[in-house]
């Protein structure tokens, strides 16, 4: 005999373990999901996507550009990454000179402190690069793919005898990350509509281990070049005055 009580109970834990594992894969199987989504609605465009996030986004960069009185959209906008303390700052030139405009909190950050040396390392790469374009497809929502590996990278990979450097690295929205920077999703929609306006060529992202502005670098057991991309990253930061 069933009794009533019973079935009630398992129905609703059942509900429940239902609820947690439709959670669970909305969350970390968007890489999964959303690109049979976008194959059964249809791929987005950046035209799109600025109209449909573009109004919302602006208004809260334009606040925060007024804010420290630089005009909007700027000529030329610096992305500086933070690993350790997992922040991004947003810098905007102002005649000649950086001013910074917001900072967010990187939400997904996987690795270590260190360079990424080849596919599959997990590691957040550390140097300095530019944007190659916008991605309104992303399995992320948004993202913004960065040059890894640049000249840099592939000229010691190179010395190194490392043939598969990895690539594919990008700025995007949601909070995991396996080797990106996940901003979450309403960061990525201002970040992603303020490199639209500026431009994805005018755009400069630097990526370090810490804040080398404030410290020394990292004391880590890494390739004998390390120092020098390390010291290249402290002479890119120098022109970014903190407060």
């Amino acid at each position: 005999m069933v009794y009533p009580f019973f079935s009630q109970r398992f129905a609703l834990l059942l509900l429940l373990l239902l609820l947690l594992l439709g959670g669970a894969f909305f969350h970390f199987g968007r890489s999964l999901w959303v690109p049979m989504y976008y194959r059964l609605v249809g791929h987005r465009s950046v035209d799109g996507v600025i109209a449909k996030y573009g109004p919302g986004a602006e208004a809260r960069l334009q606040d925060a550009f007024r804010a420290v009185d630089v005009d909007y959209p700027p000529a030329s906008l610096a992305f500086l990454a933070f690993k350790e303390e997992k922040r991004l700052e947003v810098w905007a030139s102002r005649q000649r000179q950086w001013v910074l405009v917001s900072t967010y909190l990187i939400k997904g950050i996987s690795g270590k402190a260190g360079p990424k040396l080849r596919e599959g390392d997990r590691q957040v790469p550390e140097g300095i690069y530019k944007l190659e374009g916008l991605n309104p497809n992303s399995s992320f929502h948004l993202s913004m793919k960065i040059n890894y590996p640049n000249a840099f990278d592939l000229k010691h990979a190179t010395l190194d005898g490392r043939t598969t450097p990895g690539g594919n690295i990008f700025i995007h929205g949601g909070a995991l990350s396996v080797g990106c920077l996940a901003m979450g999703d309403d960061a990525i929609e201002e970040l992603f509509v303020l490199t639209h306006r500026v431009g994805v060529s005018s755009v400069k992202v630097v990526i370090a281990p810490s804040d080398l502005r404030r410290g020394a670098s990292p004391s880590l057991s890494g390739p004998g070049w390390l120092p020098e991309l390390y010291g290249h990253i402290r002479t890119e930061l120098s022109e970014f005055k903190p407060h």
